[in-house]
Parts: structure tokens; C-alpha cells; sequence
């Protein structure tokens, strides 16, 4: 009986068209990272599962993918198993029934890279990586259980001209891509750690951030309504309100938020970051927004996201901060760092939906040789190999066919020369050239043909 094929929900396909246009996005991403001095990391797909575990806050850690352990059909380890189910649904860990998870993003494998391997780096070490990672959401428009991340970090430094260059970053690769209307949108933790102070205390952190957090999916009165549910009281719930009713310019949003949170030691650093940063980089498109939070637990200091063009209901297309001590998670304390990072799959979509890829980006094979006959394709064969060694990609039509076959092979695979060869080419030692987009065609010399091309 045969099986229905289909994919994973969450998962894609990606065809040679969809491949090139992505390729683009990453080359142009990549070359950027090259440029302000990154160096390339690839860490495997899957870790440890204590590696992942308890990094990305409550939420995220529901969201990891734990692979199973192999050899569970042995006797004594299924009753271990059948323990270790409930665990694992409420997104904790069980060694009995699972010890690795696929990669939930690059950050915490990198922390993880960085930890074994400090003693041989040169800090500052700045890295890329553009590499897949896996998260088990619900899948929606722009979201996906397996997408690809592009990361640029460095560690090593406290110097907040790190933040200043990722900002820009940021602004030459979208600036290159055509996505000039993003926002970059800044906090600081430290700020939000203040804010938590004004509220009772530090412990409080995490249950105003998580909340924060969804602000933009569930509105203001949803978020007060968790945070009451999470033990916040009114009077506490009030001065959130206050800070997230922050509004203004930018200048004006830095004067309310000193007037409300100025007091506080915490509060003022991070202020003072926010304001370093946005002084720096006032060509990037910054955008001050209080309500940032990032409900990742290791940020602690300058925190980033970037939002597509309002035209584009797509959200986040990227994101990052600062973390100044996430390798002491792994038993190396004190090597700061500060990273960003790239959501490919919804900058394809935004890219798309703006139709703006260039249309060579579809090129792939310059030129088509017909398929003449089995002498002429034996010599057409022999010129198309000269071509090729000269860095001209062709391919000659696999049989001998009607021409408007061959026409229309071309013209659906892009390709925007036909070679033509016969017999008289032959003897002539010239060839038959069309541009497809122009509907022109010339007598080219074999000998010129190379130069021909490549004009």
C-alpha cells in the first residue's frame, strides 16, 4: 500500500527558485558579517538537553524539541519511559526518556562553544552563524517549526560600541536587501530590572517580562490581567501601566522614563545605555520602546528587535541584546557578550510580499544550447565545456527536439541565451545567439563567443 507523501507541519520544501532568492538574502547578510569582521561557526544540530533547558524562560523552554532516546523497547526501560512522559509534556526534563533536544536557536550553543573552547579563542571573538534551528510552535504566517537563523555576536567586551555597530549592522544589511522602512526597535534590561524594583522587588522580574512580552499580541488589558493572575497587586499593576503609556519621540520618551525610573541606580545605567546607543547610531532607524522586553532570561543588558515595514503584517524580523555572563552558565563566569540576529524566513516573506528581489536573482544557467542533432550536439557540447571552463554556466538540451520545444524549456527555466549550432555553424565556425528578453539575435565567432557572454 503506498504512502501519501507529505512533510512535517511547520516544515517546507524549498524549490530552485525559492533557494536562490534565499541565497541571496544570505550572501548579502553574509557579506556584511564578513565586512565588519565576524568569523564563521557552524555548532551541531542537536544538544544536550541540560545545555537548552531552563535558558529561554518558561515559555521557550515548552517549545524545545527533545529527541527520545534510542533503545526504548527493552522491557525495564519502558516502565522508565511511561514516568518520564508526564514530565516531558509539562516541558521538563527526563534523562529516562530523553537527553538531547534540537537546537532552539544559536546563542546558547555558542555560549556552549565558547565555554570549551576560551582557552584557545582571542577575545574579543566575534562569530556568524547561519544554520537551522527548531522550535516546536504553532505554525502560522511567518512562523515555522524549522527556520533558518543568521547570528552575529561578540564576547568578550563591555563596550557598547559592539551594540552601536550591530545597530548598524542591522541598517546595511536591510538598507541592501530594500526593506528601508524597518524599525530597530531598543530597551535595556537593566531598565525593566528597575521597573521590577519599583514593584516590590528584583524577584518580580521575570513574571513583568514574560507579560510584557506578548503586550503587542494580547493587548494592554490582557497583560494586566496576567499580571494580576501571576500575584501583581493593583498599586503595582498601575505603575506598569504608567511605564508601558510611555509615548513620544524618542528625546521625549528618554525624559519620561527618567522622571519614573531615574531614582534607581539599575535604572539610570540602563538608561544611560539606551541613550549612548540611540546618540550613536541616529541613522539606523532606532526606535526607543520601554515596552521591549525579550523574555529571554540571560539578557541583562541592551536589548534589540526589528520590525517589518507597517505595510507588511509580519512582526519580528529580527532580534538580540546583550548577556553578560552566559557562559557562566557553563561553569566559565565572566566573559560579556552582545548579539543579533536575523529571521531569514520572514525576511523572505517581507521581500516577497514587497517584490523586492531583483529579477537576476533567477539566473542560473546563462546560456542553452540546442539540441541539433547527435554530430551538432557532440560539437556543441565541446564549445559549452570551453564556456563553462571560463565561468559561464550552460547546458545543451538533452535530445534532439522540435525548436519551440526547446524555446520553451529555456523560457521556463529563465535562462536568457539560446546557442544555436547546425550544421552551416559548424562548418562556419560561428553560432546562432538569442536573448530571450530582447527577442535579438546575432552571428557571433565561436572564438568571440566567451567575451560575447560575459558583456
Amino acid at each position: 500500500m503506498s504512502t501519501k507523501p507529505s512533510i512535517p507541519q511547520g516544515t517546507r520544501d524549498f524549490s530552485a527558485e525559492v533557494v536562490r532568492k534565499r541565497n541571496y538574502i544570505f550572501s548579502t547578510i553574509r557579506n556584511v558579517f564578513e565586512l565588519y569582521s565576524f568569523q564563521p561557526l557552524e555548532t551541531p544540530a542537536m544538544e544536550n538537553l541540560e545545555t537548552l533547558m531552563g535558558k529561554y524562560g518558561e515559555e521557550g523552554d515548552k517549545l524545545i524539541f527533545k529527541i527520545l532516546n534510542n533503545g526504548l523497547d527493552h522491557e525495564n526501560k519502558i516502565e522508565k519511559a511511561r514516568a518520564g512522559f508526564e514530565k516531558v509534556l509539562e516541558g521538563k526534563s527526563s534523562s529516562d526518556i530523553t537527553e538531547r533536544a534540537l537546537k532552539y536557536d544559536l546563542t546558547i550553543p555558542f555560549a556552549r562553544y565558547v565555554a570549551m573552547n576560551h582557552g584557545k579563542l582571542t577575545f574579543p571573538f566575534r562569530r556568524y552563524q547561519i544554520q537551522p534551528v527548531w522550535r516546536a510552535d504553532r505554525p502560522q504566517k511567518g512562523r515555522y517549526r524549522e527556520f533558518t537563523q543568521c547570528d552575529a555576536d561578540v564576547v568578550g567586551s563591555l563596550s557598547l560600541l559592539n551594540e552601536v555597530e550591530l545597530a548598524n549592522i542591522y541598517h546595511e544589511v536591510f538598507v541592501q536587501l530594500g526593506i528601508k522602512n524597518y524599525e530597530l526597535k531598543i530597551n535595556s534590561r537593566k531598565i525593566l530590572v528597575a521597573l521590577a524594583e519599583l514593584c516590590g522587588g528584583t524577584d518580580k522580574m521575570t513574571d513583568i517580562t514574560v507579560a510584557i512580552d506578548k503586550l503587542d499580541k494580547i493587548g494592554l488589558e490582557k497583560v494586566k490581567e496576567e499580571l494580576q493572575q501571576r500575584g501583581l497587586s493593583n498599586e503595582q499593576i498601575i505603575i506598569i501601566e504608567n511605564y508601558l503609556n510611555i509615548t513620544g519621540s524618542n528625546e521625549e520618551k528618554l525624559i519620561q522614563i527618567k522622571s519614573l525610573i531615574g531614582s534607581s541606580e539599575i535604572g539610570k545605567k540602563g538608561i544611560e545605555e539606551v541613550e549612548f546607543v540611540f546618540q550613536q547610531s541616529k541613522n539606523t532607524n532606532i526606535d526607543i520602546d520601554f515596552t521591549l522586553a525579550r523574555g529571554l532570561n540571560y539578557y541583562t543588558g541592551i536589548i534589540f528587535e526589528v520590525k517589518a515595514p507597517a505595510e507588511v503584517k509580519m512582526g519580528s524580523i529580527g532580534g538580540g541584546g546583550r548577556y553578560d555572563d552566559l557562559t557562566g552558565l557553563f561553569g566559565v563566569p565572566d566573559i560579556p557578550g552582545v548579539g543579533i540576529s536575523f529571521g531569514v524566513d520572514r525576511i523572505y516573506d517581507v521581500m516577497e510580499e514587497l517584490n523586492l528581489f531583483p529579477s537576476g536573482v533567477q539566473v542560473s544557467t546563462k546560456a542553452l544550447f540546442f539540441n541539433m542533432g547527435e554530430a551538432e550536439s557532440r560539437f556543441a557540447f565541446g564549445i559549452m565545456q570551453q564556456l563553462r571552463s571560463n565561468g559561464i554556466s550552460c547546458e545543451l538540451y538533452h535530445e534532439a527536439s522540435k525548436i519551440n520545444k526547446q524555446f520553451t524549456y529555456a523560457e521556463k527555466k529563465n535562462i536568457p541565451f539560446v546557442i544555436i549550432i547546425g550544421s552551416k555553424e559548424m562548418e562556419e565556425k560561428n553560432c546562432a545567439v538569442k536573448n530571450l528578453a530582447t527577442g535579438q539575435q546575432e552571428i557571433v565567432s565561436l572564438e568571440k563567443l566567451v567575451d560575447y557572454l560575459k558583456n
